[in-house]
């Protein structure tokens, strides 16, 4: 099993960019299943599961060739049937799931097991089934997933009973080749969401209402093959964001999209994180003041997720950990997943000062001097905290289970280091 072995206490400096967005890099592999013909991915992280899901599709009986390193061409032509799904590999990633309506809509019928992903709390998936229901899908669930649909699937509208990202991007892949229009209401609309629309756009579909929660698809016979770029991953920017001011150092992120960043900035703003946006290069300058911006009449802040264009859950842990380092006391109020606080009793064991209400909800008191010890990374997100908190720490850390890292941040220790970090990875 490889760890990495961190001395912290370094100011973080220097230019870094970030990879693509694993958010978006995953459906789109899926979707590639839809085209009649070979779809370039570009910007493609290289992380392990996007690796996992090119084997699925290789499996599938796809071929699958890398032009360049982040550059991966995907031609589906020869795919059948669903047969070929490994299910030892779907059951690793929860990003299998998105097998179901591109398969669905090509074969009409597919057959997986429950998919792995973060221990995180519940993860419904209700909302694909019943989305696939409405299409026409027949539905069964027991150890594996059964869905149906011999004549095809038919548009329709379909109202979504959460604002599932997931869910969202099936049933696009799915109306995509359904017969007619599909309309699809309250949507998720996270900018990887309107990555994969652009990108069956560019296949050859009608869709509209990118960017809304009113998605309208107009489904086509065949979709054809194209060149796609995945867009930066917003949560990996958020994270150096947060580093760089822990840290005390001098970060220029480059490649950013600006209008991704609007509610995070925000969020980081009131924990006393400022950044300058020049273009696409964003800089977090040296020696931030980090001091909580108290709410009116001094009220304590509260920093909370939901789904877009709110604070993303995915960096609840990063936010948490920021807090950690500033001046003041913040409340934080996870909605979405009743397990992602948890991993707050290894920021504790370092020398965090934080209370765990319950399991959505913690309160950080700031300015605490962090420790190094012995760590174990619990899932993607987390396991970004720790190394975080980590790299702030007076001392040595070592951080095992290093592979949930890995899932979603593309040499992370390399990036790391050539902004001065010590921190080694070893078997």
């Amino acid at each position: 099993m490889e760890r990495f072995v961190i001395e912290g206490g370094r100011a973080l400096n220097g230019d870094v960019t970030p990879g693509g967005s694993k958010n978006e890099a995953l459906p789109a592999l899926a979707a590639t299943l839809l085209a009649k013909g070979p779809v370039t991915l570009k910007n493609v992280p290289r992380i392990r599961d996007v690796a996992v899901m090119l084997e699925i599709l290789q499996g599938l009986g796809a071929s699958v060739e890398w032009l360049e390193p982040s550059v991966v061409c995907v031609d589906a032509s020869a795919v059948q049937s669903s047969e070929g799904l490994d299910w030892d590999l779907c059951s690793k990633i929860r990003a299998s799931i998105l097998f179901v309506g591109p398969l669905l809509a090509r074969t009409g019928k597919v057959e997986l097991p429950p998919p792995g992903g973060d221990v995180i709390g519940r993860r419904r998936l209700d909302t694909h089934f019943l989305g696939m229901r409405d299409l026409g899908a027949s539905f069964e669930a027991g150890r594996t997933f059964k869905l149906m649909a011999p004549r095809g699937l038919q548009g329709v509208e379909i109202f979504l009973d959460e604002q599932s990202v997931t869910a969202t991007e099936n049933l696009v892949m799915a109306a995509a080749l359904a017969r007619g229009e599909t309309t699809i209401l309250n949507a998720a609309c996270e900018p990887h969401v309107q990555g994969i629309c652009r990108l069956i756009q560019s296949m050859g579909a009608t869709v509209s209402g990118v960017g809304t929660n009113s998605i309208r698809i107009e489904g086509a016979e065949e979709l054809h093959g194209c060149t796609h770029t995945i867009g930066p991953d917003y949560l990996e920017i958020g994270s150096f964001i947060a580093l760089a001011a822990m840290t005390g150092g001098e970060v220029r992120i480059h490649g950013v999209v600006r209008t991704d960043l609007r509610m995070i900035l925000r969020v980081f703003s009131k924990l006393g994180i400022d950044v300058q946006i020049e273009g696409d290069v964003l800089t977090v300058p040296a020696r931030q003041r980090m001091q909580v911006r108290v709410d009116l009449q001094g009220s304590i802040p509260r920093i909370d997720d939901a789904p877009w264009p709110a604070f993303p859950t995915d960096l609840m842990s990063i936010a948490i950990t920021a807090a950690t380092q500033v001046q003041g006391t913040v409340l934080f109020f996870e909605k979405m997943f009743e397990g992602r606080m948890f991993f707050v009793d290894a920021l504790i064991s370092m020398g965090a000062d934080i209370i765990l209400c319950d399991p959505h909800r913690v309160v950080v008191a700031g300015a605490s001097k962090l420790f190094g010890t012995r760590l174990e990374s619990p899932d993607v997100r987390a396991g970004m905290a720790l190394l975080m908190a980590s790299l702030t720490a007076q001392g040595t850390s070592t951080i095992y289970n290093i592979r949930q890292i890995d899932r979603g941040y593309e040499r992370i220790d390399e990036k790391l280091r050539a902004l001065g970090a010590s921190i080694e990875r070893l078997d």
